[in-house]
């Protein structure tokens, strides 16, 4: 193992306003690049009505934004760890901007993958940083610090599901990528101006809890891609991630099909057709459950967590499709889908700081969230199993053994893979001090 060893006398530790508002930042940066993947399937029935085009078609824009949004991530995280996270929010923000302003625009097929790969190029840019900034600040409670972040890409579209629906109502799809694309660009390119991450010491000590372990050897990549620990939680991340995707990108479709995307639903006095309702309380859930399970994570540990999660999410997608297909159910049941699906995006980045060290976090971290653009490669599928069976059920099953699989896992193989990492002597304990890059 390579040590990594002090050279200069760490800094003063700062002030819980600092790191508390370094850790809002990122939080509100992450709820304006959320509806470029949650926002998604309000758009793909308008695509498909004013082109003609396939949501098969469509849907590899999806994918392309997922995969380029995920599989970039480790270099733009090099790059957060060599010159800080203020230019690359700056440009993030720039291009997710700049990506729904080209989709306002797109008439072709070609256009609209372009300008998703820009998306995703933006939004890989602002996730990776964020997420990071978060492990880095709070060490002593990194379950709920990351949660809290990925909180805002899960919750961020909650109160935008309405506007977008009644701006492409009244003013048409095109109007409301620009409008929104131009918005929420502006706020992450002001806010970056106030990022920077944490030099050595002025971060808090890493959490001395029983039940989370957290190595004090800090891997360099390379040395992360070696470890048959990482490659246990990627299968694990790709496996739980593919099912969520399809309901992100799919819901909307699945309402219709099930032909109860305009029936109303009423909850807590509250009136909406069974879709906008829907989507409001899932991106409410699925940004909850992140702080949520990486606060009990930070107690119950890791791997425990996991598996109570994921199993949940396996039961919960194999009942959306049994009891899904009437309006109260189906509100009901995707919001547990989504309760159990979005603290992935908080314990698996925790999990894989707590393995290989705080000192290459973002990049480390974001190696592991590749899985995410691999699992994207899944979605296209799901519309080819509903034309090969003539329905949904297919889809719904291997999601939900998928999730499963992920949650025995976890308990089995990854729980005591991680021990005996952790437990292994390394050749230096101590973060290098360098100076970190604002």
């Amino acid at each position: 193992m390579i040590a990594v060893s002090e050279t200069e006398r760490p800094a003063e530790r700062v002030s819980e306003t600092t790191r508390w508002g370094q850790l809002i930042i990122g939080i509100i940066c992450m709820v304006m690049i959320a509806n470029l993947q949650y926002g998604w399937t309000l758009f793909t029935i308008p695509l498909s009505q004013k082109f003609g085009w396939s949501l098969a078609s469509i849907q590899v824009a999806f994918t392309l934004f997922v995969l380029f949004e995920t599989w970039l991530v480790p270099i733009e995280g090099y790059l957060v760890d060599r010159f800080g996270p203020r230019i690359v929010v700056f440009v993030g923000g720039a291009l997710t901007g700049l990506a729904w302003v080209l989709n306002s625009f797109a008439d072709s097929l070609a256009l609209l993958y372009l300008a998703q790969i820009i998306g995703g190029l933006g939004a890989g840019a602002v996730y990776g940083t964020c997420v990071g900034n978060a492990l880095k600040w709070f060490p002593d409670r990194r379950g709920l610090a990351t949660g809290l972040t990925a909180a805002g890409f899960g919750i961020g579209s909650a109160l935008t599901i309405i506007p977008i629906q009644k701006m492409i109502a009244t003013h048409g799809y095109e109007n409301t990528f620009f409008n929104f694309g131009i918005g929420q660009g502006i706020v992450v390119v002001l806010l970056s101006f106030f990022l920077f991450a944490p030099r050595h010491g002025q971060a808090p000590e890493a959490s001395s809890s029983r039940r989370v372990q957290q190595s004090r050897v800090q891997y360099q990549p390379l040395q992360v891609l070696k470890e048959p620990t990482f490659w246990v939680m990627y299968l694990m991340f790709v496996l739980m991630a593919a099912g969520g995707l399809m309901a992100t990108a799919q819901l909307k479709p699945i309402a219709k099909d099930f032909h109860l995307d305009t029936i109303p639903v009423t909850l807590v006095g509250i009136t909406l057709p069974a879709l906008t309702f829907a989507l409001t309380i899932d991106r409410v859930l699925n940004g909850l459950t992140r702080p949520f399970f990486g606060w009990v994570s930070d107690f119950l540990g890791r791997e425990n967590t996991m598996f109570i999660a994921f199993l949940l999410e396996g039961i919960g997608i194999w009942a959306l499709y049994v009891y899904g297909q009437n309006p109260l159910g189906f509100v009901l049941l995707s919001g547990l889908v989504f309760f159990a699906w979005g603290e992935i995006y908080s314990l698996f980045p925790v999990t894989c700081t707590d393995c290989f060290g705080v000192k290459f976090a973002t990049t480390n971290a974001g190696l592991l969230y590749t899985a995410k653009g691999t699992a994207s490669l899944l979605v296209p599928l799901a519309n080819v199993l509903v034309v090969q069976t003539g329905g949904w059920k297919a889809a719904f099953i291997v999601a939900s053994l998928f999730n499963v699989v992920a949650a025995l896992m976890a308990v089995i193989v990854l729980k005591p893979m991680r021990q005996r990492l952790v437990a292994r002597p390394g050749e230096g304990a101590a973060w290098a001090a360098g100076a970190q890059p604002t």
